[in-house]
């Protein structure tokens, strides 16, 4: 008894002072305010007071001390109601996302109920569900039915084969049977290639792309596979990739995401238990259509960040990673089945080299933030200007192949490597944005770095033009993370550094980022 009677009294104790001074601080918040407009305390102070002349300071005073608390109160309530609504639109738009999910998966649940009550009906009467779908289109003379059809040299591709699980898979093997590549345009180089595509989207669309735009994409896509466009509606986000397939005679795959993306299996497609099939999707059959040439494809997920990127698209950021393009493989099923695609190994998918990501992204309330991870991965290209028109001559498609502008490449990275002196200079500015900014490169950077330069300058472009880009959209970007209010100082240290090192004002696209930060 003595022991809990010792606990007891110090359990008393340590709950008195805790609270006590939980409730002294609450209290002295009171007091504190109470103390601040006690309006008769200041009234008994001036009772009695002669001040003579002095009084105009005593006014003064008080109109200031008047003027400044109003003007905190006048931005301290609008602060409160802005933070309430966003709150709300903020969790509005959570409940939403999360009742589509709901409904997205009661449709999915509804229909496999549907055809299992339909499977056991049919099967009570003594045949098939396959026999009955042919009974029915006999009956009503309506055809066989056939998959998406894709127009190739000889016209349509054929029906969909019965009883395989990947059947819009195994319609590209059929197809491929007897492919033979096209005659492909290997003449031009990297600075040729961006004046071509930039007059055939002049000439046969009407859209008007600085040139720095397509040297920037060109680029890009020797650096990594996922591009990401963004910048404000109306600046040609989702029509340039879709320019690029049809300049490359080779339509780029549109997959509009969904709010309601949570998983890969909204970009890849998913096997349904039930009916033993895989459900495939466009995108699927693209990547897998894309191991059977030698193309240029591209993939547009449009509007990416309506939905998390992180969620629906976190393996294909792993795999895109892996440093062996032989290891660059989806799990589509779990074991293999004997009629399945022919390039399919033990049920997993290889991802070819010749398949580049372009995802166009909006920055408003309806979207989502861009996660540093993305970022880190993908070039960012900035697309907040229309082009100017100009005059463009007569310019036809012609189609390369992925061989030949990887060769370009390589190439490029040979003949036209940074500088030894270039790269000291950025050395020491990695070393500075350490020690001020707790920033870091990191060697994903200088390794996108060291192949879009070169590549960049073969495209016509200047080598510091490229660096100042890939500083401005990879490094300088991670600072909207930090206290801007801290580092406004540091920020103007790190632009005299920019000058010192490569010239004065040469960092033209690093030095305006910064400076729209210091405004913040």
């Amino acid at each position: 008894m003595v022991y809990f009677d010792n606990f007891r009294n110090w359990f008393l104790m340590f709950m008195k002072q805790m609270l006590g001074g939980i409730w002294q601080a609450l209290s002295n918040i009171v007091l504190g305010i109470g103390q601040v407009f006690n309006f008769g305390v200041y009234a008994r102070q001036l009772a009695g007071q002669d001040f003579g002349w002095a009084w105009i300071l005593v006014i003064l005073i008080l109109l200031l001390a008047i003027a400044i608390w109003g003007s905190l109160i006048f931005l301290i309530i609008p602060g409160i109601r802005k933070y309430i609504r966003f709150r709300r639109s903020l969790v509005g738009k959570e409940d939403l996302l999360e009742e589509i999910a709901d409904l997205h998966r009661d449709v999915i649940r509804l229909t496999a109920e549907k055809e299992k009550i339909m499977s056991l009906k049919v099967s009570s009467a003594g045949f098939s569900m396959e026999e009955l779908q042919e009974a029915i289109r006999t009956a009503e003379g309506l055809p066989a039915p056939a998959e998406t059809q894709a127009t190739g040299e000889e016209g349509e591709e054929g029906e969909e084969p019965s009883g395989k699980r990947f059947a819009r898979l195994s319609l590209v093997d059929e197809k491929y049977a007897y492919y033979e590549p096209p005659a492909y345009n290997n003449s031009m180089d990297l600075k040729q290639l961006c004046d071509d595509i930039r007059n055939f989207a002049c000439y046969n669309s009407g859209l008007f792309y600085e040139i720095k735009t397509i040297r920037l994409m060109i680029a890009g896509l020797s650096c990594t596979k996922l591009i990401v466009l963004q910048g404000i509606s109306g600046t040609g986000k989702t029509s340039l990739p879709y320019t690029l397939g049809k300049y490359f005679l080779n339509d780029a795959t549109i997959a509009s995401v969904q709010p309601s993306w949570r998983e890969r299996s909204e970009l890849f497609g998913y096997f349904n238990e039930f009916t033993k099939k895989f459900n495939e999707t466009e995108v699927l059959k693209r990547i897998y259509e894309s191991s059977y040439n030698d193309d240029v494809n591209i993939i547009v997920l449009d509007e990416m960040n309506i939905a998390r990127i992180e969620y629906y698209f976190a393996e294909m950021l792993s795999i895109l990673e892996m440093p062996n393009p032989a290891e660059w493989k989806i799990e589509l099923v779990p074991s293999s089945w004997e009629d399945d695609p022919v390039r399919l190994e033990d049920g997993k998918l290889t991802i070819p080299q010749n398949v580049w990501y372009i995802g166009t992204a909006n920055n408003d309330d309806s979207t989502f933030a861009v996660s540093d991870k993305v970022y880190d991965r993908a070039v960012v290209i900035n697309l907040d200007s229309k082009g100017m028109p100009f005059e463009a001559p007569v310019t036809e498609p012609k189609p390369f192949s992925y061989s030949y502008i990887d060769s370009l490449y390589k190439k490029a990275v040979t003949e036209h490597p940074i500088e030894d002196s270039v790269l000291d200079k950025i050395g020491k500015l990695d070393l500075y944005v350490i020690d001020k900014f707790r920033v870091a490169f990191g060697n994903r950077i200088m390794k996108q770095m060291k192949v879009f330069v070169p590549v960049y300058v073969a495209c016509g472009g200047t080598q510091l033009d490229a660096i100042d880009y890939m500083l401005a959209t990879k490094v300088f970007r991670k600072f909207d993370a930090l206290n801007l209010s801290l580092i406004r100082g540091e920020i103007r240290g790190l632009i005299m550094l920019l000058d010192s090192l490569f010239g004065k004002d040469v960092m033209k696209e690093s030095i305006a980022y910064l400076r729209r930060l210091q405004k913040s």
